[in-house]
């Protein structure tokens, strides 16, 4: 398989108009100019981001023109994909903020330097100046049948949930984008078709031109619900080494395959090789999984820190003992330690947000002092110098006594 066979299908879902049809473009020699929109609704990348931050760097090794658009403009409106209610509006502020380490998170894939750098832009810089007009005459170009003929849409309608109409303006936006940065291939998630669609619409509309679209697959599950982005559950790309790969470790099996061709630089013929050693149960997928992980934290963050992350797992996980780092020091006064209040302790220290959270820990069997369960958040605790104190799977406390 060359490189422009694997840029486009390596984790990619659909090619419009077609795969072929790129194909030619990219085998003319071309240097084709493209892009993926990154939505500052959060903080930081995450693991979701990566893939399309990898199918980037794919094209930018193969010479093309890349461009890392930050979305502080559409992160405003919020995208409405797949929501089954309407996101509350940011502020420009709060999505800048919410940028402001993009660069130096996406840079660990991304060459933002030297020879055929990744340009960043910012979607405010033509957005904030369209005028009324400007945006009539953009609109004559979709339908009111052609926004609301989306499922999510079509859900809310059967529910009585509102729709607002700014909602039905953000693929109009996302299409603004290309128009504006005149780009030749927009890349997203398949979760962003109809979106990255309308660009398309748009771009033949305004400038005669074809707007190829490449959607990568979404990192799913058996159910479908999405891995490592999900409320509550997002593995973020600022994730200590330890974090990250215990993370990957908490990914179901039936993701580990999909996995490696989305989140990992693995070649795909030793992956199809995983897969079938998988599915003869010549491979134990724990084992496998482990291997994900390592891949991930190694391409994300190197060899050295994957090693110790592997390691630091091993150690917690496999073997029951604490880590030995990213552990929490609790300082006691020794009349307290004599009988401490276990509640107190898990919400001074941070490790859980609330006292109700704590008291569900402890009850769901998810605290134990030195290895032993407690399942008594009421009855007083007997604390030791030096002591252990397990909160979850990933938090622990090391007791010190004043």
């Amino acid at each position: 398989m060359d490189k422009i066979e694997e840029v486009l299908t390596r984790g990619v879902e659909e090619v419009y108009p077609s795969t072929k049809a790129l194909e030619k473009v990219l085998r003319s020699g071309k240097k084709i100019r493209l892009y993926q929109g990154f939505d500052p609704s959060m903080a930081n990348l995450h693991l979701g981001n990566l893939v399309g931050v990898l199918k980037l760097k794919q094209f930018q090794d193969l010479g093309h023109k890349v461009i890392f658009l930050v979305g502080d403009f559409t992160g405003m409106i919020g995208d409405p994909t797949d929501r089954a209610s309407t996101r509350s509006l940011l502020t420009r502020k709060q999505v800048l903020q919410n940028a402001k380490n993009w660069k130096e998170q996406a840079g660990k894939i991304l060459n933002f330097s030297g020879k055929n750098p990744v340009k960043i832009m910012f979607n405010s810089q033509w957005s904030d100046k369209i005028t009324f007009k400007d945006l009539i005459t953009t609109t004559s170009h979709f339908t009111v049948q052609q926004m609301i003929e989306r499922d999510f849409f079509q859900r809310r309608i059967k529910e009585g949930k509102p729709i607002f109409l700014h909602e039905f303006l953000y693929p109009i936006a996302q299409a603004i984008d290309c128009v504006e940065m005149d780009v030749d291939l927009e890349i997203g998630g398949s979760d962003q078709t109809f979106n990255m669609l309308a660009g398309r619409t748009l771009m033949k509309a305004l400038k005669k031109k074809e707007k190829y679209v490449l959607t990568t697959k979404i990192l799913v599950d058996a159910k479908g619900e999405k891995v490592g982005k999900t409320t509550g559950n997002a593995l973020f790309l600022n994730a200590t080494p330890s974090d990250m790969y215990g993370g990957i470790m908490s990914f179901p099996d039936d993701v580990i395959i999909l996995g490696f061709e989305l989140l990992t630089k693995v070649p795909l013929q030793l992956i199809k090789e995983h897969k079938k050693a998988l599915q003869l149960k010549k491979l134990n997928p724990m084992n496998l999984k482990k291997q994900l992980a390592f891949e991930i934290v190694k391409m994300y963050h190197s060899e050295k820190p994957a090693k110790n992350a592997e390691k630091e797992f091993e150690r917690v996980f496999q073997k029951g003992k604490p880590p030995m780092h990213h552990i929490l020091i609790y300082d006691i006064k020794g009349k307290e330690a004599k009988a401490a209040d276990i509640i107190k302790i898990l919400t001074k220290s941070g490790s859980v947000p609330s006292r109700s959270e704590a008291k569900r820990l402890v009850v769901q069997g998810g605290v134990d002092i030195n290895g032993k369960t407690l399942t008594n958040y009421q009855s007083p605790i007997i604390l030791k110098e030096g002591g252990i104190i397990r909160a979850g799977k990933r938090k622990f406390i090391k007791i010190r006594i004043n």
